[in-house]
C-alpha cells in the first residue's frame, strides 16, 4: 500500500477503470479514510474535468450497502444467493483442493476462466490471471464480446486499431457520429465535437435509434439495423459519380480505388435507400456534404459491428476517408478505436509461455452457454469469473444460466457484488475496487497511458486480482517466479515493447512523476501503414484468401426467426453493461426498463406510451415498459441498458433475447441482429 492510501484527508489523483473510451483523469477527495466525493481532474489534457453522471456517483458504488466484504460459500440451491462467511484460507484451500481433484480426474482444461475489462487496468485483467491459467494448462477464452469484428473489419483496410487523435478532431467541419450514443457512451468527443461546431462544424448522427447524441446533432439520419454498409457503399457511390473523389490521395495512398470505382457502380442510391430506408435525396445531401468538407471525421462506434456482418460493416465505412483523401486533412480521417498506438508487450504480461500444451481448447466468450450445455463436447467442470457477470452480458443468457445451474460445474467469483453470476457460485470472493489498487491504464480512444496508485484502504477484507492469484498460485504449488511477481514490475514488463516506439518515453517512474503521459503518436500519413500493402486496402487480397469478398459488400443479416422487430438492445446514459444497474443511485437515475417503438407499431397493437409490454422470441421472454414515438423506425424496436435481477424484477434481461451467433469476422458477438415479437401484457 502507498503512503497515499495511508493519509486519511486530501484530494489524490486518479484516473477512470470503467470500459470507456475517454478514460477521465480524476480527483478523490477523502475525509477521515472515506472517499467522499470524485471529480473530474481539470488539468488533463482530454477530458478536462468533466466526468459522466456514473463516475461523479461512484461513491454511492463504492460504499454500497451490499458491497462484499469477505469470503462466501454456497449453503442453498445454486441461485439462491444463499451464502455463509468463510476465511481466505478455507476459500482458496476449498477452491485449489478442487481444482487439483479436476486437473487429475479430466485434465485442466475443464477449467475456465472467464473474464473481461469491466475494470480496464491492465494489470488487474491481463496479468497474472492469464499468467495463472497459462500455467495451468486451463481451457483458452477468445475474448470476443466487444469489438472483436468491427477490429478485424477495420484492420483489413487501415492494418490495425489505428486512427484520429480525438484532440485534433477539433479542427473537423464535418463531425459523423456513426452508430455510437456519443453522449453517453463518448462524452469528451462531443465536448470536443461542441468546440468545433462553435467554429463551423455541422454533427450529423447516423443510428437506429433517436438516442441522447442524435437529439444534440444537427441532422439525424436513421438508418435500418444491419445495413449500415450499403449506406457508406452508397455514399461512395455518389462520391465517384459526382467527382467527389480525391484522387491523388488514392493514387499515392491506396490500394484497389479503381475496383472499387466499378464496384460501387451497383449501389445506386435507389438501391441504397430501398435496403438502408435513407431516402434517396438524403443520401444525396450527405454524400455531397462529405465530398466537400474541408476536413470530415467519422466516429465509428460500437454499434454496426454488433451485426452478423459487423466486420464487414466497419471495413466499408472505413473505406470513406481514403476515398475522398480525409486522412490528409486537421481533423478529418476517423476513430473506430486507437488502441494500437498503446499496444503493450502482451507476451511479457501475459506469459503464454508457461503453458505446456500451446494448443488447449479455445472456447468464445459469446458461446458461454453453449460450452456449459453442450453433453457432446468435453465438459467444463470449473469455471472461475472475473472483472465480467456473464449471466447478464453474455448473449442468450437463459442458456448461460441454465449452464450455471449444473450441480457439478465448481464456479468461484471475485466481485464486488453479489452479482447475478455469483449468485449460482460455490465460492466468492470480495474483490477491491480500481481506487485500491495498483494498475496502468490505457485509452482506447485518446493517446494518454495513466498509472493507478491506490488512494484507499481496500473495504473489507476484499482482495485484488493480482493478490488473489497470487494465493491460488501458492495453493496450487505453482513455484514460477512470474506468478508472484509485483503489481510494479509487471508494469515495467508491460511498457517495455521494442515493438511499439510510441511508448518509449513511458516508464513506471515518469507515470509515478507525472500521473499520465501522452505517447508519442506520429500522424498516420505520409506513412506506410500495417497492411500487407503498407497502404490502405479498399481491396484487400488478405480478405479474399480467407474466402471474404475482397471489396466491400453489403451482406444481408441471417434470418432470425418469424418475428417482426429487429431488437437493438443498447447501452444506457447511467450503466455501463451491468456495472451500476444494481446500485440504487444509478436505478433512481436511469428509471425504468424501456422498449422504444415506432408509433405506427405500437398502434397496430393497442399498445400506448407507458404500457406494459412482453418482448419475446423463442430463445425468453421479457417485460419491459413501451416507450412510444418516432425515434425509432417501423419494424425496430430498441431497449437500453443491461438491467439487474432485482431492479428490472428479474424479468427485463434483454440479453437472454439476443443471439450467440458469430459475427462475419473476429468471432464477434451479433447482439443485434436478433428478431423479437412485442405484445402488451
Amino acid at each position: 500500500m502507498t503512503a497515499t492510501a495511508m493519509e486519511p484527508n486530501g484530494v489524490f489523483p486518479s484516473v477512470c477503470s470503467l470500459d470507456c473510451p475517454d478514460q477521465c483523469g480524476l480527483l478523490v477527495h477523502k475525509e477521515n479514510g472515506r472517499i467522499v466525493r470524485i471529480e473530474g481532474d481539470p488539468e488533463h489534457p482530454v477530458t478536462q474535468g468533466a466526468i459522466c453522471n456514473k463516475v461523479r456517483n461512484m461513491t454511492e458504488r463504492i460504499y454500497d450497502k451490499d458491497r462484499l466484504q469477505y469470503p462466501l460459500k454456497r449453503v442453498g440451491p445454486k441461485g439462491s444467493g444463499q451464502f455463509e462467511r468463510i476465511t481466505w484460507e478455507e476459500a482458496i484451500g476449498t477452491i485449489t483442493s478442487r481444482w487439483k481433484q479436476l486437473i487429475a480426474a479430466e485434465g485442466p482444461e475443464a477449467i475456465l476462466p472467464y473474464s473481461f475489462y469491466g475494470n480496464m487496468g491492465r494489470i488487474g485483467t491481463e496479468g497474472l490471471g492469464r499468467r495463472f491459467f497459462n500455467r495451468m494448462g486451463a481451457s483458452k477464452l477468445i475474448y470476443s464480446i466487444c469489438e472483436a469484428a468491427g477490429t478485424e473489419g477495420y484492420g483489413y483496410t487501415m492494418g490495425g486499431s489505428y486512427g484520429t487523435d480525438p484532440e485534433e478532431t477539433v479542427h473537423a467541419k464535418l463531425i459523423i457520429m456513426w452508430g455510437i450514443n456519443a453522449v453517453s457512451t463518448n462524452m469528451h468527443q462531443v465536448t470536443i465535437a461542441e468546440k468545433a461546431r462553435k467554429n463551423g462544424a455541422t454533427v450529423v448522427v447516423i443510428d437506429v435509434h433517436r438516442n441522447r447524441t442524435a437529439k444534440w446533432a444537427d441532422w439525424f439520419i436513421p438508418v435500418m439495423p444491419g445495413t449500415d454498409a450499403a449506406l457508406a457503399l452508397g455514399i461512395m457511390h455518389i462520391l465517384f459519380a459526382e467527382q467527389l473523389t480525391d484522387e491523388s490521395f488514392m493514387e499515392q495512398f491506396t490500394v484497389g480505388h479503381e475496383q472499387l470505382r466499378e464496384h460501387v457502380k451497383s449501389y445506386a442510391p435507389e438501391v441504397v435507400s430501398s435496403i438502408t430506408g435513407v431516402p434517396v435525396e438524403d443520401l444525396y445531401k450527405l454524400a455531397r456534404m462529405y465530398g466537400t468538407s474541408e476536413a470530415a471525421f467519422i466516429r465509428i462506434g460500437n454499434g454496426p459491428q454488433h451485426h452478423d456482418n459487423g466486420g464487414m460493416t466497419t471495413r466499408a465505412i472505413a473505406c470513406l476517408p481514403a476515398v475522398s483523401g480525409q486522412w490528409l486533412k486537421r481533423g478529418g480521417g476517423a476513430i473506430k478505436g486507437n488502441g494500437g498506438y498503446l499496444a503493450l508487450n502482451k507476451p511479457a504480461l501475459e506469459r503464454p509461455d508457461l503453458r505446456a500444451v500451446s494448443g488447449a481448447r479455445e472456447v468464445n466468450m459469446n458461446l458461454l452457454g453453449s460450452a456449459l450445455t453442450d453433453a457432446d463436447e468435453l465438459p467444463i467442470s470449473s469455471l472461475y469469473v472475473y472483472n465480467s457477470n456473464p449471466a447478464v452480458v453474455a448473449p442468450s443468457a437463459t442458456k448461460v444460466r441454465e449452464g450455471l445451474l449444473r450441480e457439478e460445474l465448481f464456479t468461484v467469483v471475485h466481485d464486488l457484488f453479489l452479482t447475478e453470476t455469483a449468485a449460482y457460485a460455490d465460492i466468492v470472493l470480495p474483490a477491491t475496487s480500481a481506487f485500491e489498487n495498483t494498475d496502468l491504464y490505457l485509452s482506447y480512444w485518446h493517446h494518454y497511458v495513466h498509472l493507478q496508485q491506490p488512494v484507499a484502504a481496500p473495504y473489507g477484507e476484499s482482495k485484488s486480482n493480482s493478490d488473489v492469484f497470487r494465493l491460488l498460485a501458492a495453493g496450487m504449488g505453482y513455484e514460477e517466479e512470474a506468478l508472484q511477481d509485483s503489481d510494479d514490475a509487471m508494469i515495467v514488463q508491460a511498457l517495455n515493447n521494442p515493438n511499439n516506439p510510441n511508448l518509449a518515453g513511458i516508464s513506471l517512474q515518469s507515470l509515478r512523476e507525472h500521473g499520465a503521459l501522452k505517447a508519442d503518436v506520429k500522424p498516420l500519413f505520409p506513412g506506410k501503414l500495417r497492411t500487407p500493402s503498407g497502404r490502405i486496402e479498399l481491396y484487400s487480397a488478405a480478405m479474399e484468401r480467407k474466402g471474404y469478398p475482397p471489396m466491400p459488400t453489403y451482406i444481408p443479416l441471417v434470418e432470425d426467426g418469424p418475428y417482426p422487430f429487429l431488437f437493438i438492445p443498447t447501452a444506457n446514459h447511467n450503466f455501463l453493461n451491468s456495472t451500476f444497474s444494481n446500485n440504487d443511485k444509478h436505478i433512481t437515475m436511469e428509471k425504468t426498463p424501456k422498449l422504444h417503438m415506432n408509433r405506427a407499431d405500437a398502434e397496430a397493437r393497442g399498445i400506448a406510451n407507458g404500457d406494459a409490454i412482453r418482448v419475446w422470441n423463442d430463445r425468453a421472454s421479457c417485460e419491459l415498459t413501451a416507450a412510444v414515438g418516432d425515434d425509432v423506425l417501423a419494424g425496430v424496436v430498441v431497449s437500453q441498458g443491461l438491467w439487474a435481477d432485482g431492479a428490472g424484477g428479474g424479468k427485463a434481461m434483454v440479453n437472454a433475447l439476443t443471439p450467440d451467433r458469430v459475427a462475419d469476422m473476429g468471432r464477434g458477438a451479433t447482439f443485434f441482429s436478433g428478431r423479437v415479437q412485442v405484445d402488451k401484457r
